[in-house]
């Protein structure tokens, strides 16, 4: 017996795309609070947001998608 598969709705769209921003927003100003402290240089800011925000709005996608209910299948492989 195959299990009943339910989509995701608006709502899921809305807290993904909600959670993608919250994350941008927060890396955002924690790099610039870093920066304003002297913690880190802006060439290194540069550097960490080419670098780094990619790979974390990845990530974070791949939670969000899994959280949410986006196609369960592959994504718990990928992640497994």
């Amino acid at each position: 017996m195959s299990a009943i598969r339910h989509t995701p709705g608006p709502a899921a769209a809305e807290a993904f795309t909600f959670g993608i921003a919250i994350a941008t927003v927060t890396t955002l100003a924690g790099i610039g609070f870093l920066v304003w402290t002297g913690v880190l240089t802006v060439i290194g800011a540069v550097a960490t947001l080419l670098l780094g925000l990619p790979a974390l709005l990845l990530i974070v996608s791949c939670l969000l998608s899994v959280w949410l209910g986006y196609d369960r299948d592959a994504v718990d492989v990928a992640l497994s």
